[in-house]
């Protein structure tokens, strides 16, 4: 019954890799027509929308559900940096549905180089190589010039995704030195339930379900320095980790 039951969440799994890779030959030429002839100020949030339009449909077509608790902590007018936990190939579309504010995401350097995908990044993303000191140096100042702009920036402060049996890898500095240096609030979003549906030992498997997103109260940074940062990031660790470990206990 068990080999009978991974059979079918790994079809289910490859039909969902054909849906995904379908809907990019929709969503890349608008993301081309929205770069191509918005104005350069409003084209992230016109991008914005339409990536929260193709989350939509993606959680409605596949055999997930998603549901946000918390969304009214975030205040739309605001200017944040957002932190979020990193454990599967299903939380980009999540991160995208959970957030209404406009946003930019820090991709990695690497993904800028595929063709037309890195059309793409380049353009709604921030990019960075971790390797390259200067490269950081760059990334950090675009993601100023982000939030001066009043468009919020994405990290996941665990620097890569979460392939691991711990509920968190450890965290970066990065996300809360930016957030203390503009004076921007951090705002925590932890993804619950996505390592079930669809597991880092086996990336093609996908388990019907729900998948929970869960906004803490943002944490002011006003009047904090960079002697903080240690600080800021474990408030920011330690309200993931809560999470974790009360969705867990309810399992």
């Amino acid at each position: 019954m068990r080999i009978f039951a991974e059979i079918i969440y790994l079809l289910l799994g490859i039909i969902s890799l054909l849906v995904f890779a379908l809907s990019m030959l929709f969503v890349f030429p608008v993301y081309f027509i929205i770069f191509s002839f918005w104005k350069k100020e409003k084209a992230p949030h016109v991008a914005h929308r339409f990536s929260r339009m193709w989350a939509k449909v993606l959680f409605t077509i596949l055999p997930l559900r998603l549901r946000i608790s918390g969304g009214e902590k975030i205040n739309r007018n605001k200017t944040y940096v957002f932190v979020a936990s990193h454990s599967s190939q299903l939380d980009i579309p999540v991160y995208a549905l959970s957030c209404k504010n406009t946003m930019r995401f820090l991709a990695k350097a690497e993904l800028t180089k595929i063709p037309i995908m890195g059309y793409v990044i380049r353009r709604l993303y921030l990019s960075v190589d971790r390797k390259d000191k200067n490269d950081r140096s760059k990334s950090m100042a675009a993601m100023m010039q982000s939030l001066k702009d009043g468009i919020s920036v994405f990290l996941c402060p665990e620097g890569t995704r979460n392939r691991t049996q711990k509920p968190l890898l450890d965290f970066r500095d990065g996300a809360f030195r930016l957030a203390i240096e503009s004076q921007t609030p951090v705002a925590v979003l932890t993804v619950l339930g996505a390592r079930e549906r669809n597991s880092p030992k086996n990336p093609v498997s996908l388990r019907p379900g729900i998948i929970y997103a869960v906004w803490d109260e943002p944490i002011e940074t006003k009047g904090m320095t960079q002697d903080d940062v240690p600080l800021l990031k474990q408030m920011a660790y330690d309200l993931m980790l809560n999470n974790i470990k009360n969705f867990n206990a309810k399992k």
